[in-house]
């Protein structure tokens, strides 16, 4: 990045660190040294999401390997900041820091929901795997022509499937019964969507919104005023920081990942002064236009291999319904076809979900350890005092 292209912070941090030389021209050693830290933070952060958009082409983008990704620099920047808290936790108790560093706190602790939601979601995707590996064993066979109890066990998983990646509002009109119209010939077959539906209930309350999550993390999030970040000697533009990747980071979870009540519209901007800003910026808009693309536009997640599946499946569906099925004619090819492609992206969930499922997790405890540590280290100062 161009030297000329300094961020905003970095300005207001020299602002602070002249008038202090002014003030007493003996006086250097504290606010020099906390203005490298917090610097350094900032061109990292720009630096994770430079690579990350570098990285981001449209074969790529909202992967279980790239999102993968984005997790492990979140994790970075995040020990970093706690790092950065934990060195300078006795300014946190003097205003405005008091205020800035209890907000984002209680930011944090929306994104623990979120990230709770996000292994419900992780979790129906393993049920999908289940289902999946039942119409690949049962269609990846020779030349011989499928009976009539095989295409039958194919097809209920294929319906348990096309049901359990409704995105939620779908399953909930009647758009469920139009979309397996050709399946549900009989009134136990409808019976058992219903109950399917049931059985894949979500661990949070059914009031709980991921929409609204998100909206509360992001709610008044503002760039600091300029008073604030002199008088934190910057930390203020730290915890904006870290606050808008936290928000970010959920928001890309939420769009990839089923989850009740997702939704992508929460709305937020981030000043293109900081060095990391234009980034984030552009995978939002990256993520937005993916959202927008006429196949994805109800469907339950963002991510690659949902989609995958999903056309995958949807495919194999209307071969195997139709009259005359054979895999010996010309649909019996598409289908050897579309199953092989359907292998291949059951392959990547294998690999790919419980190593996403871990580094959820570890953000989940990460967040909780940096806040734990904190109020701890706050407490034991006010104590002393």
């Amino acid at each position: 990045m161009p030297e000329t292209e300094y961020s905003f912070g970095r300005s207001l941090l020299s602002l602070r660190r002249d008038q202090a030389h002014l003030m007493d021209p003996m006086a250097v050693p504290e606010p020099i040294s906390m203005e490298v830290e917090l610097d350094s933070f900032q061109r990292q952060v720009a630096e994770k999401f430079i690579d990350l958009n570098a990285s981001a082409a449209e074969d790529e983008l909202i992967s279980l390997e790239w999102i993968g990704k984005l997790l492990d620099s979140f994790l970075c920047c995040q020990e970093d900041f706690r790092v950065i808290i934990f060195n300078h936790k006795s300014q946190l108790l003097k205003h405005p820091m008091d205020r800035l560093i209890e907000d984002y706190f209680e930011r944090s602790v929306k994104a623990l929901d979120v990230c709770n939601a996000i292994r419900d979601g992780i979790e129906k995707i393993g049920q999908w795997q289940k289902l999946i590996e039942i119409i690949i064993s049962t269609l990846d066979t020779s030349e011989r022509q499928l009976d009539e109890g095989e295409i039958n066990r194919a097809k209920k998983a294929l319906i348990d499937l096309a049901i359990g990646m409704l995105d939620e509002k779908e399953s909930n009109s009647n758009a469920l019964a139009q979309r397996n119209r050709s399946f549900a010939r009989n009134k136990d077959n409808q019976n058992s969507i219903g109950g399917y539906v049931r059985s894949l209930s979500w661990s949070v309350s059914r009031s709980w919104s991921a929409a609204r999550q998100l909206q509360g993390i992001g709610n008044n999030l503002a760039t600091p005023r300029g008073s604030d970040v002199m008088a934190s000697n910057g930390l203020a533009l730290t915890v904006y920081t870290m606050t808008s990747i936290l928000l970010f980071v959920m928001w890309v979870l939420v769009a990839a990942i089923p989850c009740q009540d997702r939704g992508l519209q929460v709305h937020f901007y981030f000043p293109r002064h900081f060095q990391w800003a234009v980034p984030v910026m552009s995978l939002h808009d990256k993520i937005i236009g993916e959202s927008k693309k006429r196949d994805k536009k109800k469907a339950c997640g963002l991510l690659r291999e949902i989609n995958q599946i999903e056309r995958s499946s949807r495919m194999l569906s209307e071969l195997i319904d139709s009259d005359n099925f054979s895999l010996t004619n010309e649909k019996g090819l598409e289908v050897k076809e579309i199953v092989q492609e359907l292998m291949q992206v059951s392959e990547a969930v294998k690999e790919g979900l419980n190593p996403f499922d871990r580094k959820v997790r570890e953000v989940f405890h990460q967040i909780v350890r940096s806040r734990t540590e904190a109020l701890d280290s706050l407490g034991k100062i006010q104590n002393q005092e």
